[in-house]
C-alpha cells in the first residue's frame, strides 16, 4: 500500500505540473493578451437578432490575422517547455557527475592518507609472509642442514617481532623476560622454540635433529607469529 501511495502521489504531482505548464500558464497569457474566447476588448458583441455587417466581418478578420507577442508566446510555449526540460536534464546530469567525481576524489585522498599513516611493519606484512614461506620450505625439505637453517631463520624473525612489540634488551632472553602471559599468550612456546635454537647454535652437529622435531619447533614459531598477526 505504501508503494502504491508513493507512485500515485508521483503521478498526481506530474499531472499537476503538466497542467500548470500546458494549461494554466498559456490560459493566463491568453487572458492577459486579450486573445482568450469572449475576452477581447476590440470585439463588439451584438444581439443575435441584429444582422452582422460587412464592416464587422472585416474588423474581425483583421483583428484575428494580426498576431501579437502574446500569441507568439502561446504558440511557442510547448517548444519552450521542451527546451527547458532538456536543459534541466543536462544540468542535473552535470551536477550528478560532479558529485560522483568529488566522492571519488575524497575516497582516493582518504586511502592515500590511510596508506601514509601505516607503520613500516604493516607495509612489510606481505614481505614477511614470503620470507616465512621460504623458511617453511627449508623445514619441509629432506636435508638436515636445511632444518637447522630454518630454525635459525625463524628465531631471527622472532627477535624482530620482539623489537616491533617494544621489548628491549641486549639478548632475546632479556627481551622475552619482559613479556607476561597476559600480554604475550604464547610466551612459553617462544621460550621452548628459542631453547631448541640455542642448542643448535651452541652444539652444532652434536645436536641430533629429526624431521618431526623440526616441524614441531616450526609449529611453535607459527603459533607465536600468528598471535601478533606477524604472518597470515
Amino acid at each position: 500500500m505504501e508503494d502504491g501511495s508513493i507512485t500515485g502521489g508521483f503521478f498526481w504531482a506530474a499531472r499537476f505540473l503538466s497542467d500548470i505548464a500546458f494549461r494554466w500558464i498559456p490560459g493566463t497569457v491568453q487572458v492577459v493578451s486579450g486573445t482568450a474566447p469572449n475576452s477581447g476588448a476590440d470585439i463588439v458583441y451584438r444581439p443575435i437578432t441584429e444582422p452582422v455587417t460587412t464592416a464587422d466581418v472585416a474588423h474581425f478578420l483583421q483583428s484575428a490575422s494580426v498576431p501579437s507577442a502574446y500569441d507568439t508566446l502561446y504558440r511557442d510555449w510547448t517548444i519552450f517547455i521542451a527546451l527547458s526540460v532538456i536543459v534541466s536534464l543536462l544540468c542535473g546530469t552535470l551536477v550528478v557527475y560532479c558529485v560522483i567525481r568529488i566522492m571519488q576524489v575524497r575516497k582516493s585522498e582518504h586511502e592515500r592518507f590511510r596508506a601514509a599513516g601505516r607503520t613500516v611493519a604493516a607495509r612489510d606484512v606481505s614481505k614477511t609472509q614470503l620470507r616465512w614461506e621460504s623458511v617453511l620450505e627449508r623445514a619441509h625439505s629432506d636435508d638436515e642442514k636445511n632444518w637447522r637453517l630454518a630454525i635459525l631463520e625463524a628465531d631471527i624473525m622472532l627477535n624482530e617481532l620482539l623489537d616491533v612489540l617494544g621489548f628491549k634488551g641486549e639478548t632475546m632472553a632479556d627481551k622475552m623476560k619482559q613479556a607476561t602471559p597476559d600480554r604475550f599468550r604464547t610466551i612459553h612456546q617462544a621460550w621452548e622454540a628459542h631453547g631448541v635454537r640455542n642448542r643448535i647454535a651452541h652444539q652444532g652437529s652434536l645436536t641430533h635433529l629429526t624431521s618431526y622435531e623440526t616441524r614441531r619447533v616450526m609449529q611453535l614459531y607459527t603459533q607465536v607469529f600468528k598471535e601478533f598477526k606477524f604472518i597470515e
